[in-house]
C-alpha cells in the first residue's frame, strides 16, 4: 500500500497543526479566514466515499472537532464545511469560520480577492492555540 503524502498545493497553501487519529490538521495561510483543512492521511483517497464506514465516521467527528475549536477561538457566526477537490484531487475537508463582517460574506471564500499570509508570529501563536484546543482529542505532532 503506498504511503500517505500530502498534496504539494496543500503543503505551499497551509501551515501544520498536528494529527488526530485519522487526519492530518492543517491552517490555510490566509488571514483574512479562520480556516482548517482535514486530510485523512491514506494514499490515493479523491472523494469521501472512498474512506470505509468507520473512517467516515471518523471524518466527521474530526471535522466536529475541528468545528469546536475554531468556534472556541474565534465566536463565528456561522462555520462552513466542503470537500470540494476541484483544484486538489486529493481528499481534504474545508472547515472555515465566517462571520457577517468578513470580505466575502455571504458568498463562499474561493476566488475572493488575494490570499494574505498570516505574519510569522501571528501564525506560530495561532497554530499553537489551535494545537492546544484539539489536544484534549488526541492531536499529536505531525509526522514527516
Amino acid at each position: 500500500m503506498p504511503a500517505f503524502t500530502l498534496d504539494s498545493r496543500l503543503q505551499a497553501d497551509t501551515l501544520p497543526i498536528g494529527e488526530l487519529t485519522l487526519c492530518r490538521v492543517l491552517l490555510m495561510d490566509d488571514a483574512r479566514f479562520p480556516w482548517l483543512i482535514l486530510v485523512p492521511r491514506k494514499a490515493d483517497l479523491a472523494d469521501l466515499i472512498d474512506l470505509d464506514v468507520d473512517e467516515r465516521r471518523r471524518l466527521m467527528d474530526e471535522i466536529a472537532m475541528a468545528c469546536d475549536a475554531l468556534k472556541a477561538a474565534f465566536g463565528p457566526d456561522k462555520l462552513n464545511v466542503a470537500a470540494l477537490g476541484n483544484q486538489v484531487r486529493q481528499l481534504h475537508v474545508h472547515v472555515i469560520a465566517r462571520f457577517t463582517s468578513d470580505v466575502a460574506w455571504p458568498s463562499p471564500v474561493w476566488g475572493v480577492g488575494e490570499r494574505q499570509a498570516y505574519p510569522p508570529h501571528a501564525s506560530g501563536s495561532l497554530v499553537d492555540r489551535l494545537g492546544k484546543l484539539l489536544a484534549p482529542h488526541g492531536l499529536t505532532e505531525t509526522q514527516a
